[in-house]
C-alpha cells in the first residue's frame, strides 16, 4: 500500500493556526511517534536480519496512521462539490474523527480501519476481525451522533449525518448483512459509494454546513495546536527497509534450499531409475 504522507508545518509557521482539518491522521501520527520515541534503537544484528523498528505498542498506531492516510488519498478524487476534512478534534478529551465528508448527500463521518491481511466479517450488529469482536460499530455510531448534534447546533437546523467504516488492506471482507445506520465498505469502494448517494441537502444547506464543519469552534472549545508529526517519513522508510531486508533473506534461504535439494533429488531419482 503506497500512501502519501502530508507535508509537515513547522511549529512556528504562521500557517499553523489554519491547519485545522487539513492534515490527515495528524493525531494518530503524533501518538505513533510519541510511543516510538521510547523504543530502543535496533542493534546492528537486528538491522541485519530486518527486524521491524516498531514495538508492540507503536505498531497499532503506525498501522492506524497508514489506514487514515490511505482513505484520505482516496477522498482526493471527490470533486469540488464535496468538502473533506481530516483528523477533526472533538470535545475536550483528545478524541478525533478520522474524516468528515460533506456534500449534497449529507454529512458522513468516516472511520478508517486498517486490518492488513485480516479476515473481516460484517453483520448488522457486530464486526469481527479474525473472529474477534470489535467496537467499530459502537464507536462509529457515537461519532455520527455527536457530529449531528454539533453541526445541528451550529447551523440551527437538523443536519443528516451517517457513519461509515472504511476497511483498509484486509485480506477478505465478508458482508453478511449491512447495519441499518452505518455503511461498512472496503476503502476502494468508498468514493464510488459516496457519489451514488442521493441528494438530501439544497445548495444553501450545503453552504451553511460547509462553513460549520470548517470552523474549529464547531467541534471543540479547546485550542488545537498542530500535532507534531515530523519524523513519520523517516520511520516509514526504516519500516519499509526492514521489510525488504526480511524479504531478501527469505529469497536467499529459498534459493539455498533449492540449490541443495534439486541436485539431491536428481541424484536420488537417477539411482532409482538406473538401479
Amino acid at each position: 500500500m503506497t500512501t502519501e504522507i502530508p507535508p509537515q508545518l513547522p511549529s512556528d509557521s504562521p500557517a499553523t493556526a489554519s491547519w485545522f482539518g487539513t492534515v490527515a491522521a495528524a493525531s494518530v501520527m503524533a501518538e505513533c511517534l510519541r510511543v516510538q520515541a521510547d523504543v530502543r534503537p535496533r542493534s546492528a544484528f537486528a538491522r541485519l536480519i530486518g527486524r521491524s523498528p516498531l514495538s508492540a505498542d507503536s505498531l497499532p498506531w503506525y498501522q492506524g496512521a497508514l489506514g487514515e492516510l490511505e482513505v484520505a488519498a482516496r477522498l482526493k478524487s471527490l470533486d469540488d462539490g464535496w468538502t473533506v476534512l481530516h483528523s477533526i478534534p472533538v470535545g475536550t478529551r483528545g478524541s478525533d474523527i478520522d474524516h468528515v465528508v460533506l456534500g449534497a448527500a449529507g454529512v458522513f463521518t468516516i472511520n478508517a480501519k486498517n486490518h492488513q491481511g485480516a479476515r473481516v466479517w460484517v453483520g448488522s450488529r457486530r464486526i469481527l476481525v479474525n473472529g474477534q469482536k470489535t467496537d467499530h460499530l459502537r464507536n462509529t455510531r457515537y461519532e455520527a451522533a455527536r457530529t449531528q448534534e454539533l453541526l445541528s447546533a451550529a447551523i440551527g437546523t437538523e443536519v443528516p449525518v451517517r457513519g461509515v467504516i472504511a476497511i483498509v488492506d484486509a485480506k477478505e471482507v465478508t458482508v453478511r448483512e449491512q447495519p441499518d445506520d452505518v455503511a461498512v465498505l472496503g476503502a476502494a469502494q468508498l468514493v464510488r459509494w459516496l457519489k451514488k448517494q442521493k441528494a438530501v441537502l439544497g445548495a444553501a444547506q450545503v453552504a451553511d454546513a460547509a462553513t460549520a464543519v470548517r470552523t474549529a469552534e464547531t467541534w471543540s472549545t479547546v485550542p488545537q495546536p498542530l500535532p507534531s508529526t515530523s519524523g513519520l517519513d523517516a520511520l516509514r522508510r526504516e519500516v519499509e527497509g526492514a521489510r525488504k531486508t526480511r524479504m531478501a533473506w527469505g529469497v536467499a534461504v529459498l534459493v539455498t534450499v533449492l540449490a541443495i535439494a534439486i541436485p539431491v533429488a536428481f541424484d536420488y531419482y537417477g539411482r532409482v531409475l538406473g538401479g
